[in-house]
């Protein structure tokens, strides 16, 4: 049989350039390679909504990936199905709080309460430089719920935490999580900017999980991946070929199998119209 090849490529520092946009030229190229039947999707730390605002214009037909790999999710926003998801048990959400209060924190909790529609929660008063930067760029997101206290913030059906801040005030939630049976803790720096995110999923969830999700799903047997960051190792590690572009952190770049142009230069449209379908 014949191998199929899934594309794969993440989206902040990636694919989108530093405005946070797919340029576009890059747009123009991947759609023809799309319509001339390119199976490409995405896989994002971001919400399906948040990817959809800055992707706006990529006529992808593929299910795509979000939340780190919490969600496979096929369907536009308004008519969107999600394939799988994974969530926290109430054990595990107690664990959670019972950290964050030790150290101080108060996340963005990450939940379905009776929609269907998740909510991003956080309490009122909160707010720092890296968090109200964070809600700038989502102007109208329907997802955001601010509680006056924090007596209700651990409610709903939870698969996601944020923490946003500096790297010192973040590092006891990283050390407190990272290692722990059960969780997958995340501490890096946010692109183009001081803050630092510390992001807290089920131990199951990865991108790799959910590509691996998808290509059960639909017979891919082959994958090849495009990232910039820590987060997009996991996705590399289960990749046939690996593309990390020019400006990706050095742990990723030397897991590549090919080092390609930067998000500046259109680095994964490029290699797709030169190379998409070719066996290397």
């Amino acid at each position: 049989m014949p191998e199929k090849t899934l594309y794969v490529t993440d989206l902040d520092g990636t694919l989108l350039n530093r405005k946070d946009r797919v340029s576009a030229w890059s747009l123009e190229t991947l759609n023809r390679l799309v319509r001339e039947g390119l199976p490409l999707t995405y896989a994002t730390a971001r919400s399906q909504h948040s990817a959809s605002v800055v992707t706006a214009g990529l006529e992808l037909a593929m299910p795509v990936v979000v939340y780190n790999g919490s969600f496979l999710a096929k369907g536009s926003l308004k008519d969107r199905e999600i394939l799988s998801l994974n969530r926290f048990t109430p054990e595990q959400t107690g664990i959670v709080a019972q950290v964050m209060r030790a150290c101080g924190v108060s996340p963005l909790v990450y939940a379905f309460t009776g929609s269907p529609v998740e909510t991003v929660s956080w309490v009122a008063g909160t707010e720092n430089d890296g968090l109200r930067y964070y809600f700038s760029q989502r102007p109208g997101d329907p997802r955001f719920v601010c509680l006056p206290s924090a007596e209700r913030l651990y409610e709903g059906d939870i698969f996601y935490y944020t923490c946003i801040g500096p790297r010192e005030e973040l590092e006891p939630v990283y050390e407190a999580m990272r290692g722990r049976k059960g969780f997958r803790c995340t501490l890096q720096q946010e692109l183009y900017r001081p803050e630092y995110f510390c992001e807290i999923m089920p131990a199951e969830t990865s991108k790799a999980g959910a590509i691996q999700k998808l290509c059960r799903m639909m017979g891919f047997t082959r994958i090849v991946s495009f990232g910039d960051a820590v987060n997009d190792e996991p996705m590399f590690s289960i990749s046939d070929v690996s593309c990390a572009v020019e400006n990706a952190v050095p742990s990723l770049r030397a897991m590549a199998t090919h080092i390609i142009p930067s998000n500046e230069e259109d680095g994964v449209a490029r290699w797709l119209a030169e190379n998409a379908g070719k066996e290397l």
